[in-house]
């Protein structure tokens, strides 16, 4: 089997059970006829980048699964990559989960900045019904670990010193049910050579010429699947990507792409997703006009840097490009293993697109300051090298991340819609029977992945795990809506991230920005793009849905926060 170059044969480290010696063309049935489960998580990618969601990115593989498959219009992530992937893994609001901030270990049992050992994962409540477990990709869920100089850290991250673990071991996906795993610990990569890059716990200290983190972690699930294809237990695959997250790096070939796309700028493009979301029915004019852009007084024909903020955009699209191409190798992998049919494949994004100049931060904590060779990385803070190489750390910034999240206001972090609002898309050949490559106004969640998947593998949700007492998933399982397009869902859900808040009890919602604590109201029943502020004409729905925000935060570890006693 030909292995492609800066991929999954880097390590001798990758666990001795994914067999890439090849396969056998036909196998006897598998007995156990539960479906296999597979989740792909992408990084910062916006409502409406991929072509099936109304985007003009060459998606043809995720196009696929939704053409044969469900869409979903509303389903919902917790804002930001950690919070979301505690959520998705736990089937709990993310601070229950321990990770209502990011990573830092902070003195709250909301904010611990690492899976809680008072929630299961997915893989640790499957594995308990038999399922084989993997993951591939970005795990984020567990504390950095720093070293005591800032010149030590530094050296550490620019691959020049190795200093053992990323985190502590004990919160690694080894240790919290995925038998087998490789990806990276932290968040932040170079995509040409990634920081916490490790194999099961091993550390990997050295990658190939010519290596690309999305492929690897592709065709490391590649090569899971075609290992797991001739035993007799279904298996649960984590494919967590890094694309389409800061900072912008990308292959030439698929830059070359889109390197005229994008020289329409901002309003052209904005449109025209908005008029393909709407010729594909995904949305109602009627319900869901399209606000005005974001610094909507200064026109692409004004701005001074239309060279480098097409080229931007570009590299983010080759970025989802390249992920979509991997997917296609998934889904090629199941179908050569006869596996496809019966295996249940979602795919999703963990929050709307950044808004953030990544440039401004400069090197420290998780960003380097030099390649491994010794070329020194621009941060292009006043955009003086173009995006792309692996020498220059830049992100889309606020303009494109609206216009990606067409036609969404505002963005990750944020709990208006641009923000939480997740394109997802379920495929299963074998068990979805409903509306297949149509849409569905199910009301759904990441936590809600945990009851789904748990139905599923026949598994139970336990009340008590390795003699920790476990909360109740807040989740619900969506199998309903493979079947029947009338569930409804959630009738309420809650977020809170950085003082960025919401509570939305059927269409009403009421939330608050994260440098604004002024909470505005929605009704989303005809208002989905948030544009129409009714707080000061429904008072007394303000005050109810205030109330179910601040009785949920009392609940679910959102208070007390770090260094604050007070529970307002």
């Amino acid at each position: 089997m030909k292995i492609r170059p800066g991929s999954v044969y880097i390590v001798p480290f990758l666990l001795s059970t994914i067999l890439l010696t090849g396969f056998k063309k036909s196998r006897p049935p598998r007995k156990d006829t539960r479906p296999n489960i597979i989740v792909i998580l992408a990084d910062d990618m916006g409502f409406s980048d991929a072509g099936c969601y109304g985007g003009e990115i060459h998606t043809p593989n995720i196009d696929f699964l939704a053409a044969n498959g469900i869409r979903y219009t509303q389903f919902y992530n917790t804002s930001r990559c950690c919070p979301t992937r505690a959520s998705l893994l736990t089937g709990l609001y993310n601070q229950q989960a321990g990770i209502g901030k990011m990573t830092d270990a902070e003195d709250e049992p909301g904010y611990l900045g690492h899976l809680s050992e008072n929630a299961v994962t997915l893989a640790e409540v499957l594995k308990t019904a038999g399922y084989q477990t993997a993951m591939s990709g970005k795990w984020h869920v567990s504390n950095t670990n720093g070293q005591k100089t800032a010149a030590e850290q530094m050296a550490w991250l620019n691959h020049h010193q190795t200093f053992g673990d990323f985190s502590p071991v004990s919160q690694y996906p080894t240790s919290r049910g995925f038998d087998q795993f490789f990806g990276t610990i932290w968040g932040v990569v170079d995509f040409f050579d990634p920081f916490s890059l490790v194999s099961g716990t091993t550390p990997i200290t050295k990658v190939p010429d010519h290596y690309y983190h999305t492929d690897a972690i592709n065709d490391t699930a590649v090569a899971y699947i075609k290992g797991y294809a001739d035993t007799q237990k279904p298996f649960f695959l984590y494919v967590a990507h890094n694309a389409p997250h800061w900072p912008l790096m990308a292959l030439p070939e698929d830059i070359a792409k889109y390197k005229d796309t994008y020289k329409a700028g901002w309003e052209a493009i904005r449109n025209a997703r908005y008029n393909k979301m709407v010729k594909m029915g995904l949305i109602d004019p009627a319900t869901t006009p399209l606000p005005k852009r974001w610094r909507n007084n200064q026109t692409w024909a004004q701005n001074p840097d239309t060279a480098w903020d097409a080229m931007a955009m570009a590299v983010h699209a080759a970025m989802i490009d390249r992920m979509d191409q991997g997917i296609g190798r998934i889904i090629e992998a199941l179908k050569t293993t006869g596996q496809l049919d019966n295996t249940l494949i979602v795919f999703l994004s963990d929050n709307g697109a950044s808004p953030e100049n990544c440039a401004n931060y400069g090197p420290g904590f998780d960003r380097p300051d030099e390649t491994r060779d010794g070329r020194k990385i621009i941060y292009a803070t006043k955009k003086q090298a173009m995006p792309g190489p692996q020498t220059t750390y830049a992100s889309i910034g606020q303009t494109w991340a609206n216009v990606a999240n067409t036609p969404y206001q505002y963005w990750k972090a944020e709990s208006y819609e641009g923000g939480i609002h997740t394109p997802l898309i379920a495929y299963w050949p074998k068990g979805i029977t409903t509306n297949k490559g149509g849409y569905n106004s199910h009301m759904g969640h990441v936590m809600d992945f945990m009851s789904t998947f748990a139905e599923l593998a026949h598994a139970q949700y336990p009340e008590v795990y390795n003699g920790h007492k476990i909360p109740a998933t807040t989740g619900t399982s969506l199998l309903p809506s493979f079947k029947n397009k009338n569930t409804t869902g959630h009738d309420q859900l809650f977020n809170e991230h950085f003082g960025a808040r919401y509570a939305r009890s059927g269409n009403w919602k009421l939330v608050s920005l994260s440098n604004d604590t002024t909470w505005r109201l929605f009704n989303l029943a005809v208002d989905k793009t948030e544009t129409n502020n009714l707080a000061a004409q429904y008072p007394e729905k303000v005050q109810q849905l205030q109330t179910l925000w601040y009785q949920w935060a009392q609940t679910h570890q959102v208070f007390p926060k770090p260094g604050h006693k007070t529970t307002k």
